[in-house]
C-alpha cells in the first residue's frame, strides 16, 4: 500500500464535458465507504505511456528501486514507498497527479493517492484506441506539463504536391498544456527519400531536447523545414527518437482518420488542430508567454 500520510489534494481537472468510460474501478475490499467510483479513473484517456523504463532519480544517484509507479496522467515513473526516494509519492506530492498503476511484471492494478483506495482493471476494459474517446472535444489546458506521450492507431496521413509524404497507424501524439497535439510518424512509415536536411538551425525543446530540421521536397517542389525530428531526445521521450512530425500548414493535406487537420498559429509551433480539440491555443500574437 502506497502512503496515507499525504495531505488532501485537489483532483486533477478532467476534460471539460467529457465522461470516458472507467479504464479503474476501487476493489470491494479498497473502495471508498460509499461505494462510488473513484472520480480520478475518469482523467487519464488514453493513458500516456511510461516516460522512462527506470525512477531516473535513483538511477542517476546509483539507488535501489522498488516497485515502480507510472502516473496515469502525465506518464512520470517514479519508485514505490517502499524505495527510500518514495519518488512516486514525492511527484503526486508535486503536481497532484493523483493515479498511479504498477509497473511491476505480473501485476495490473492502480492505486490512488488521493482518495486512498486500490484499483483494479475495469470490467469493460480499454476502450478501443481507434475511437473517439468521447464526443466532446478535449481541453488542450487539460493537457499536462511536461508533454506525455500516447499512442494513437488511427490512421495518420500527410501529403504533398500528390505524393503521399507519410502514412501511419503507429502515431504517437505529444500533448502539452494550451498547444493542440503533434502527431509524431515512424520513420519506417515516411517516405525518407522525399526528405533533405534543411537548412533550419537545430532548435531546443526543455523537455525533448534538440530538433532538427527537414525539407520536404518533390520533385521541384520544395517545403523548407515543412518537418523535425529528435534524434537522440531527452531522457522519457526516447519513444519518438527518429520520428517524423510535420507542419500541417506547410503540407497540402493533413489527415487524422476522416479529420482534414488544421494548423496551429505562428511560424514556430506545429500542432494540429482537429475538431476533437479545443482552445485557445497557443501560437497567435500575444501568447507568447502562455
Amino acid at each position: 500500500m502506497e502512503s496515507r500520510n499525504r495531505p488532501p489534494r485537489t483532483a486533477a481537472t478532467t476534460r471539460s464535458g467529457t465522461e470516458p468510460e472507467p479504464r479503474w474501478e476501487p476493489r470491494p475490499d479498497g473502495g471508498r465507504p460509499d461505494g462510488r467510483l473513484c472520480a480520478h479513473t475518469r482523467t487519464a484517456f488514453p493513458e500516456p505511456l511510461p516516460l522512462s523504463e527506470v525512477c531516473l532519480p535513483c538511477a542517476a544517484g546509483g539507488r535501489h528501486q522498488i516497485g515502480l509507479r507510472h502516473c496515469l496522467t502525465c506518464g512520470h515513473v517514479g519508485c514505490s514507498d517502499s524505495s527510500p526516494g518514495a519518488h512516486a509519492s514525492a511527484h503526486f506530492d508535486d503536481s497532484g497527479h493523483p493515479v498511479v498503476r504498477s509497473l511491476a511484471p505480473g501485476e495490473e492494478w492502480a492505486w490512488c493517492y488521493e482518495d486512498q483506495v486500490y484499483l483494479d482493471p475495469a470490467p469493460r476494459g480499454r476502450p478501443d484506441s481507434t475511437a473517439p474517446a468521447s464526443s466532446m472535444p478535449e481541453s488542450v489546458w487539460d493537457y499536462p506539463r511536461p508533454p506525455a506521450l500516447r499512442e494513437d492507431a488511427r490512421v495518420v496521413r500527410v501529403e504533398c504536391a500528390g505524393h503521399v509524404v507519410a502514412e501511419t497507424r503507429e502515431a504517437v501524439r505529444v500533448l502539452e498544456t494550451s498547444h493542440p497535439p503533434v502527431f509524431y510518424v515512424p520513420p519506417s512509415d515516411v517516405a525518407a527519400e522525399l526528405l533533405r536536411p534543411a537548412a533550419e538551425a537545430p532548435t531546443w525543446c526543455e523537455w525533448k531536447g534538440e530538433a532538427t530540421y527537414w525539407d520536404v521536397v518533390v520533385g521541384s517542389d520544395r517545403r523548407p523545414g515543412a518537418a523535425w525530428s529528435y534524434p537522440a531526445p531527452a531522457p522519457g521521450y526516447e519513444h519518438i527518437a527518429g520520428f517524423f512530425a510535420f507542419y500541417p500548414g506547410r503540407m497540402d493535406r493533413c489527415t487524422v482518420g476522416d479529420q482534414v487537420v488544421g494548423a496551429q498559429r505562428g511560424d514556430f509551433y506545429g500542432g494540429w488542430i482537429t475538431a476533437e480539440v479545443r482552445g485557445p491555443f497557443k501560437g497567435a500574437p500575444g501568447t507568447g508567454m502562455w
